[in-house]
């Protein structure tokens, strides 16, 4: 109902309408899954339906979709101004917290997470990747100041911090999957003339209609190799759409 009131208001202005990636939203994955998969039963939303689910976290949906939210026009000023200050707090703790690179143990508790005698200094990212290791532990067992940062600010520092190789590696995916699902396929694209398309693979095209390159690759029996083909279809109709205006 959201998608379709804003999307309903934008037509009425002659803009494109939204259609939210499933890299950034749970109502992406659902949107995109009735459309892609279609309905057999009634539709529940799981977290295991969304495989960038690591990104899709409940502590960080203002900071995913606030912007969204802004660009539609849903988002007042007030609010806006709040967001902003928030983001700007987390990513100044996080600079600050990758570039202390000599954090020296002030407190005996700190040795049940680190051993303080083979090391006396650490890099203050090391300290929170650590199991069990908080902001407020960096603050409360080594040198780093206190920078009077809010709990939910702390937190998205935390997370961030100790999952940032896993988020850098799915964010590269999403990359990738953006790519797929930027290349348009035409409307009146006719399937028969893909050459070493399976007759089912032709069927379920045909059928679903897919928009986007993406789309087509998650459509239910539409294999990898059914995608190479589409793929390599779609660059010779673009090689001889150049080859006609020259």
């Amino acid at each position: 109902g959201l998608v379709a009131g804003v999307n309903a208001s934008r037509q009425t202005r002659c803009l494109e309408p939204w259609v939210p990636h499933r890299s950034a939203s749970y109502i992406g994955v659902m949107i995109d899954d009735l459309v892609t998969k279609g309905v057999l039963e009634p539709y529940r939303m799981f977290t295991s339906r969304a495989e960038y689910r690591l990104s899709l976290r409940e502590d960080n949906a203002d900071l995913r979709m606030t912007p969204v939210g802004r660009e539609l026009g849903l988002i007042a000023d007030a609010r806006w101004v709040k967001f902003c200050e928030k983001r700007e707090a987390i990513d100044r703790g996080l600079k600050l917290v990758r570039s202390s690179n000599a954090i020296e143990p002030k407190k005996l508790h700190i040795k049940h997470i680190v051993n303080t005698e083979k090391q006396t200094k650490f890099k203050a990212s090391d300290l929170l990747k650590r199991p069990g290791f908080k902001f407020d532990d960096l603050v409360e067992s080594t040198n780093f100041e206190d920078h009077n940062f809010e709990e939910s600010v702390k937190f998205q520092i935390e997370v961030q911090i100790k999952y940032e190789g896993y988020i850098r590696r799915q964010q590269k995916e999403v990359s990738r999957q953006m790519g797929f699902d930027t290349l348009k396929l035409p409307k009146n694209l006719d399937y028969g003339l893909v050459s070493g398309l399976s007759t089912e693979a032709r069927q379920i095209l045909t059928t679903r209609k897919p928009t986007t390159m993406g789309q087509a690759s998650r459509i239910p029996g539409i294999t990898p190799a059914a995608v190479a083909l589409l793929s390599v279809h779609m660059k010779r109709l673009k090689a001889n759409t150049i080859n006609e205006t020259t």
